[in-house]
């Protein structure tokens, strides 16, 4: 049973993002990359809520928005894509009825508007045979194909902010690199601002501009795609990229980071991945704080890894 008071999920967090900037936000399953995205979003299930700091939108607070304020924004300004594209699509709705739903919630359009966009959005996410989609089933389309719709629907008011929470993992190879290509090219001719949630390296590294990986709650790294994946300064960061398999891995014992995320109800003190971490001294017993390495790379480490130190030195 979770002792009583206040649970802090996510602490510590600044970050923007810039429009046409894909954002990737990677770590470990229960480091906080979901729960962000829906405090963005608005999304918080009770009890939680966002009880200080700052969410801004082109310069409008959004933890002051009613709840009706916050609807007039989600799906006009900022929308999102999940993982699953049948948590956004309802299953017993034909297709036409789900966007035209969307697009009437911020827009009054009349019946030929509203097909002529739908057709449009669809066309524009490569839905091929665009009128016959309408008028199916989500379950009559592949799992690809609902994930082109709810990128479709996601799109309809040109928001300002996407935020999309794994929505390739249950996609095989070939319709994750159609759908990566997609929302590149989307958020390029469109100016649209990108976060993008995921667990794989691989995925992140094709597709982000700029790279966030987080770790208990916290922002522990953060840099250009390239910079953080090839110079690493954060421990952690080490970890994940190490434990990603290679060819030149078979028949050999896969990397892995030793033992777990702790739970937030009992994190360590000072830095929470010291228990973990091969490098901590008694100096990871004192709280990090954010340090920066050069102008467009940080890092919450007592003691970076040295390679990343030269590069931001030198930068």
């Amino acid at each position: 049973m979770l002792p009583a008071g206040e649970l802090k999920v996510l602490r510590d967090l600044s970050f923007s993002v810039r429009r046409g900037e894909i954002l990737g936000l990677v770590g470990e399953s229960g480091s906080g990359k979901s729960i962000t995205g829906f405090s963005i979003n608005g999304l918080l299930s009770p009890p939680g809520q966002v009880v200080s700091g700052s969410i801004r939108l082109n310069g409008t607070e959004i933890t002051t928005l009613s709840p009706a304020e916050m609807r007039t924004l989600r799906g006009a300004k900022i929308a999102m894509v999940f993982q699953d594209p049948m948590m956004t699509l309802n299953p017993v709705l034909k297709i036409r009825v789900q966007m035209s739903d969307a697009l009437r919630a911020h827009a009054r359009l009349g019946r030929s508007e509203i097909r002529a966009k739908s057709l449009a959005a669809l066309e524009e996410v490569g839905i091929p045979s665009p009128e016959d989609r309408l008028d199916a089933y989500p379950h009559q389309l592949s799992g690809g194909m609902r994930q082109r719709v709810a990128i479709a629907i996601a799109m309809l008011h040109e928001p300002d902010l996407i935020i999309m929470d794994e929505p390739t993992t249950a996609l095989d190879v070939t319709i994750q690199g159609q759908i990566l290509a997609l929302v590149q090219r989307l958020c390029r001719d469109r100016g649209t601002a990108l976060i993008w949630i995921t667990h794989d390296l691989a995925v992140v590294a094709g597709i982000a501009d700029r790279l966030m990986v987080m770790y208990a709650g916290r922002i522990v790294e953060e840099g250009p795609v390239d910079a953080v994946l090839d110079t690493p300064a954060h421990p952690y960061t080490r970890g994940l990229i190490d434990s990603v398999p290679t060819r030149g891995m078979r028949g050999k014992r896969l990397t892995q980071i030793p033992g777990r995320m702790p739970a937030l109800t009992d994190l360590p003190e000072g830095c929470a991945f010291q228990p973990r971490c091969q490098r901590a001294t008694d100096a990871c017993k004192t709280p990090p704080t954010i340090q920066t390495l050069s102008p467009d790379r940080k890092v919450r480490c007592v003691l970076p890894l040295p390679e990343a130190s030269t590069v931001g030195a030198s930068a």
